[in-house]
């Protein structure tokens, strides 16, 4: 007996598909990744468990419940795409999201060299969130903007040299490369004078900011790269391997700012959250943050803290059993952490909202 169209048909298709799971795609997949508690322990470099936050030089205290700061895992890389098939699955699950391969790793990029600067990222954002949390509780940690380079072919270039502390522009003393950036928005390409500390010698030096155009958004650049250098008062060490980003900042900054506190921040609930932070405070978008919700959800947390910047893509996504708390700034997050720990109506707190 021949075979009849509905098995040629079957045959064609197992065919495609075996095709199709052996071909490339430009894409990879987000899922949910670890859940780390910032009041728990991590594993060391030995692989033993040490606290995630080490405090030394301040009284420390006691906590309970969580303050879990949340991840995204990236199934695939330039070496190895996820299969058309594996991409059929993820796009029925709606825990997990299917972005273009060059959104995550971008052309010329190599794997490593995106390790390397997610893992400097997250070395910044420790420095930021311990910045932010020491800030918030009254101490005074030294900051100083110093100039990592002066781009070629710009006005800085010639003018401000690596290593220079900017300490004034026009006249203010210089408390933050964000005061510092946005001074020279203010100024709308009139020249800027600084003061800058150079191997131990003050100096005014004088620069005028270029228009630089892209779309409506219109900036004023002088062609320089910044870092930031704190003197704490205390030690402050974060214990946390094979994560890389900003994203974590925010909760790093929470979970200093309860162990320096008596009491327990949380009220002993489990809460988790994400967003970059600076010194200031002001909590910043971050990316996957659908997945950081379901792994949030899954890992026990009934509360998240989430960016103002990100409810756009909040809003219809939120799973079953999680409660999102909006947030743009540490002491928000605090607030809500209060009303929390004392029983308060947190529907009242402030919500993601469709736009």
């Amino acid at each position: 007996m021949k075979p009849g169209l509905g098995v040629w048909a079957l045959i064609v298709a197992l065919v495609a598909l075996v095709v199709l799971t052996f071909l490339p795609t430009p894409y990879v997949i987000q899922r949910p990744g670890p859940v780390y508690d910032t009041l728990g322990t991590a594993a060391g470099e030995d692989g033993e468990q040490v606290p995630l936050i080490s405090i030394e030089g301040a009284e420390t205290f006691d906590t309970a419940g969580t303050l879990d700061l949340t991840t995204v895992q990236v199934v695939g890389n330039r070496e190895r795409t996820p299969s058309w098939f594996e991409l059929a699955l993820a796009w029925t699950d709606s825990s997990r999201a299917v972005v273009p391969l060059d959104s995550v790793f971008p052309e010329g990029v190599t794997s490593e060299q995106r390790d390397e600067r997610n893992a400097t990222l997250m070395v910044d954002s420790q420095h930021e969130a311990t910045a932010a949390a020491l800030n918030e509780l009254g101490y005074d940690t030294g900051a100083e903007v110093v100039v990592v380079e002066a781009v070629d072919d710009t006005p800085a270039a010639g003018v401000l040299e690596p290593d220079d502390v900017i300490t004034g522009i026009d006249g203010a003393t210089v408390e933050s490369a964000k005061q510092l950036r946005q001074t020279i928005q203010d100024a709308e390409g009139d020249p800027i004078e600084l003061t800058v500390q150079r191997r131990g010698e003050e100096q005014q030096v004088t620069i005028t900011p270029e228009k630089h155009t892209e779309g409506d958004v219109t900036t004023w650049l002088i062609g320089i790269t910044l870092r930031t250098d704190y003197d704490f008062p205390i030690d402050v060490a974060i214990q946390l391997d094979n994560v890389g980003g900003p994203s974590a900042g925010m909760m790093f900054a929470l979970g200093i700012v309860d162990r320096l506190t008596e009491g327990e921040l949380n009220g002993g609930e489990n809460v988790a959250g994400t967003g970059t932070i600076e010194a200031d405070g002001t909590v910043g978008p971050i990316g996957g943050i659908r997945q950081k919700l379901y792994g949030a959800r899954d890992a026990g947390a009934e509360y998240f803290l989430a960016p103002a910047s990100n409810c756009d893509e909040v809003v219809g996504h939120v799973p079953d059993g999680l409660q999102v708390i909006r947030t743009s700034t540490l002491e928000e997050s605090l607030d809500a952490l209060s009303v929390i720990a004392d029983g308060g109506d947190v529907a009242k707190l402030p919500a993601c909202t469709a736009s």
